[in-house]
């Protein structure tokens, strides 16, 4: 995928990973339109980044993603890449029966028909453009689950198989599909602190914006390479190793 004269949508790009996505498209010469449910934090993005477009959407609702579909394609017709990045990553206890269903509900909602409906929204229109691509942001816990956040690692891994799908159903078009896998990266999903287990934001970015030339199905950073490479008939003893590592240095949780 190129990394300049594209137009872009991001959900979820006020901040994180998100946002320096968003900015760093910006500073290649790209039109970038951020999506988002706070307009303070579109207003402030705005501010600092001249030209860069918002939009407020919340990614839970099927009408309101309709709606503003509409309205970006009307307003940039020229739209040729869309990236499903929002997403939440609340903690729970698949060994309880504490379940939060509304949470759980909205997590599904969030992380992976916010991407499905986001997708279908606009891949008619992308589908016209002579090059176009839809980016998929995962996780490596798609691959090695974290067993605190179980339902977030599920909804990752659900992201990478619809992915793969996408990717072959659209094989015959104009649409190319990327998949990110991030690791743990330093912001505020969890919470940021600084943790030296956790990727700063700016490498991964950098690094990240590196790996989409040249592309063609995933946009790996080094560091989450030994998470998805892990995945298969023998990778119960990582997942086992990783989490019982979490549980001795608990994460930095608010």
């Amino acid at each position: 995928m190129k990394t300049s004269g594209n137009t872009i949508f991001i959900t979820g790009g006020t901040s994180g990973i998100g946002r320096g996505l968003a900015e760093a498209f910006h500073q290649r010469g790209n039109t970038v339109i951020v999506a988002g449910r706070r307009r303070a934090l579109l207003d402030e993005i705005a501010r600092a980044n001249p030209g860069i477009d918002t939009v407020e959407l919340d990614i839970t609702n099927a009408d309101d993603i309709r709606r503003v579909a509409q309205d970006v394609i009307a307003r940039h017709p020229s739209l040729n890449v869309v990236i499903n990045n929002a997403g939440i990553m609340p903690f729970d206890d698949a060994a309880s029966g504490a379940l939060d269903d509304a949470l759980a509900v909205h997590l599904v909602e969030t992380n992976l028909l916010g991407p499905v409906r986001v997708s279908a929204a606009f891949v008619e229109h992308l589908k016209r453009q002579s090059a176009a691509t839809i980016v998929n942001n995962s996780s490596v816990l798609a691959y090695v689950p974290l067993a605190q956040t179980a339902l977030y690692s599920a909804t990752k891994a659900a992201i990478h198989s619809y992915s793969l799908s996408q990717r072959f159903m659209l094989r015959n078009t104009s649409v190319r599909v990327l998949e990110i896998a991030p690791p743990w990266v330093d912001t505020d999903l969890i919470r940021k602190s600084g943790d030296p287990r956790a990727m700063p934001l700016e490498p991964f970015i950098a690094e990240t914006m590196a790996a989409f030339e040249g592309a063609s199905t995933e946009v790996l950073v080094s560091a989450a390479r030994m998470f998805r490479d892990n995945a298969g008939p023998n990778e119960h003893a990582f997942i086992d190793q990783f989490n019982q590592m979490i549980e001795s240095e608990p994460l930095p949780v608010a």
